[in-house]
């Protein structure tokens, strides 16, 4: 069977990625503009964990996070099948590559429950290494994928969307490095900050580019919906006699 009829004859996954998008940009959305509305934030450029620091979004902001890193976890495993088939058929690559990449996405995954679970104001430390988890991990993922989207060309993804990969990845990569160096560089964990302070600019070109690294993870996902129209999961349970 050629790569053309296979795919012809296989219906999409692409509600997978979709859901992701939607529940992670909501993620954002909401608990800031809940905590923009509520006064409990700064409307300029907060760390994406301050929307999230008080209830009611702190509410909002840990259930949303927990459905997303449960979305995450799916699409990641659906992405790793898919990958494993197409070198199963095509080789090109060792299929460790593609195992590599689940573990990072899974890592990433853990650290967004430790983030939801553990709210910046109460228990800084943990919450400060789980999300620290979560972006490096993150990244990791989405350059092993660019990587990925590149050897299984022309299989998965067009020449196009692998520099749309590429470029993502890229942003996300140089946008994390001051997310870490400039967190580091802030004295104190706080809501509200003056623009006299002696560490808000640290703080706010951290806080930029948190922002940019966690919407190119969306965006990185945005792109998975068209791979995944090329491919479907099934379940099967097989009963196993006793005796």
């Amino acid at each position: 069977m050629t790569y053309n009829a296979l795919y012809s004859n296989m219906e999409g996954t692409s509600f997978l990625p979709a859901f992701l998008v939607v529940s992670s940009a909501s993620t954002f959305i909401i608990s800031y503009v809940t905590a923009v509305l509520r006064g409990d934030i700064d409307v300029i450029f907060p760390y994406i964990s301050d929307t999230g620091a008080e209830p009611p979004e702190s509410c909002i902001f840990g259930l949303l996070t927990s459905l997303t890193a449960i979305a995450s976890l799916a699409t990641m495993y659906a992405r790793y099948k898919f990958i494993e088939r197409l070198i199963d058929r095509t080789g090109g690559m060792r299929p460790c590559v593609n195992k590599a990449g689940l573990l990072f996405g899974l890592l990433s995954c853990f650290g967004m429950c430790v983030v939801a679970t553990f709210q910046e104001t109460v228990v800084v430390v943990v919450h400060d290494l789980g999300a620290l988890l979560f972006f490096v991990t993150g990244v990791i993922y989405i350059c092993i994928q660019t990587y990925i989207s590149h050897r299984a060309h022309p299989y998965g993804s067009s020449k196009a969307m692998c520099r749309i990969r590429t470029g993502i990845s890229l942003l996300a990569l140089l946008a994390l490095i001051p997310t870490v160096v400039c967190a580091l560089l802030v004295g104190k964990t706080k809501l509200h900050w003056n623009g006299d302070e002696k560490d808000y600019g640290f703080r706010l070109a951290s806080a930029v580019c948190e922002w940019t690294v966690a919407f190119s993870f969306v965006f990185f996902f945005l792109t998975y919906i068209r791979d995944f129209k090329l491919f479907t999961l099934t379940v099967r349970a097989e009963l196993v006699e006793q005796d």
